[in-house]
């Protein structure tokens, strides 16, 4: 339970995070809101996938991420003859020990880069399921721990590009947010022709956070308090989404999971020990849309998961501060809820 006294874990987090930022946003010229929604992901123990057409920089971001940290590192590029062992690993016949030796596979790293996922077949895809949910992976029976932190940064072209598979839905649920990186303003790509027309700038990137470091962030973001009110908001969104005449498969309970650890970590971004129901709609569409599915109605009429989910924005009720008879609104420096009419975005 946090309290006055921790909020100096607060002060750090804001330092590291602002080094982290300052790191990545020295490659990715003017993307600021995707740097800090893959930070957040990155403090809420989720895993991000970066949607977007060929070269808008989508491996640069994750690479970017990556360096930015002192940990360890492994990219899987995904084509259609990977195998399900070559992330995962396998168990070779050892000769002069006459016994089987585990040779493990990328997946083995606290940062793993997946370039092009959705080039694999959902066989290999599905080697990422039981890591991403349980930071575990079982071969042969035997039991293999994931070293923390562990996240996967994932990249996909959109699924209508040629030699692309859909990504099952089991799949997209294990992803905490998805971004799209999307194309450049002219100043921000005339910058990046001056610091890309040389030297890469990954070359000359530094770490500028250690391992554990981020393992105390994270510790920190758990500790972040959220109201009742701002939950019930939360299960509310994500209730709508089952129920919608547009979509034929709504938000799992998972999805509830990751936006309120989601709020949590861009509360603590913002220095605050709190989340308000601003943090959980600034992040709704981010963690939401790519879970969905819109019917076959709404898809001939172009409706899009995200429109679903901004839709369900301004018909939900936001919870309202209303100060508490105690003075200190919830007792930790947060503000009480009422109840307000939906919030027009």
């Amino acid at each position: 339970m946090t309290t006055y006294d921790d909020r100096a874990s607060l002060t750090d987090l804001t330092a590291v995070v602002e080094r982290v930022r300052n790191s990545v946003e020295g490659v990715i010229e003017g993307k600021p809101e995707v740097v800090r929604l893959s930070l957040t992901v990155l403090l809420a123990e989720g895993h991000l996938l970066i949607e977007d057409v060929p070269g808008v920089g989508k491996t640069m971001l994750a690479k970017a991420l990556a360096r930015s940290i002192d940990c360890s590192v492994r990219r899987i590029q995904f084509t259609p003859d990977l195998l399900p062992s070559d992330i995962t690993g396998v168990s070779i016949w050892d000769q002069q020990r006459r016994d089987f030796e585990f040779k493990p596979g990328a997946i083995f790293a606290q940062v793993v880069i997946g370039d092009e996922i959705n080039r694999a077949s959902p066989k290999t895809q599905s080697a990422l399921l039981e890591s991403m949910e349980e930071r575990q992976v079982t071969i042969d029976g035997k039991t293999y721990e994931l070293p923390s932190p562990f996240m996967v940064v994932a990249t996909q072209n959109p699924v209508e590009m040629e030699g692309t598979y859909p990504l099952p839905e089991a799949q997209r649920d294990r992803f905490m947010a998805r971004v799209s990186v999307g194309y450049p303003s002219a100043e921000a790509e005339l910058r990046m022709l001056d610091v890309h027309g040389g030297v890469s700038p990954l070359e000359d990137l530094q770490p500028v956070a250690h391992a554990h470091e981020i393992l105390k962030l994270i510790e920190a973001v758990r500790a972040v308090h959220v109201a009742e009110p701002v939950r019930r908001y939360a299960v509310e969104l994500v209730g709508a989404t089952r129920t919608h005449p547009d979509l034929r498969l709504g938000a799992s309970p998972r999805a509830t999971l990751h936006l309120l650890r989601a709020a949590k970590a861009s509360a603590a971004l913002s220095g605050r020990e709190y989340a308000l129901p601003d943090d959980v709609q600034a992040l709704a569409v981010a963690v939401l849309a790519h879970r969905l599915l819109p019917t076959a109605q709404a898809q001939l009429n172009r409706r899009t998961a995200e429109q679903v989910v901004l839709e369900i924005l301004q018909r939900t009720p936001v919870p309202s501060a209303a100060p508490q008879p105690n003075g200190f609104g919830l007792g930790r420096g947060g503000p009480g809820y009422g109840q307000q009419p939906p919030r027009r975005l």
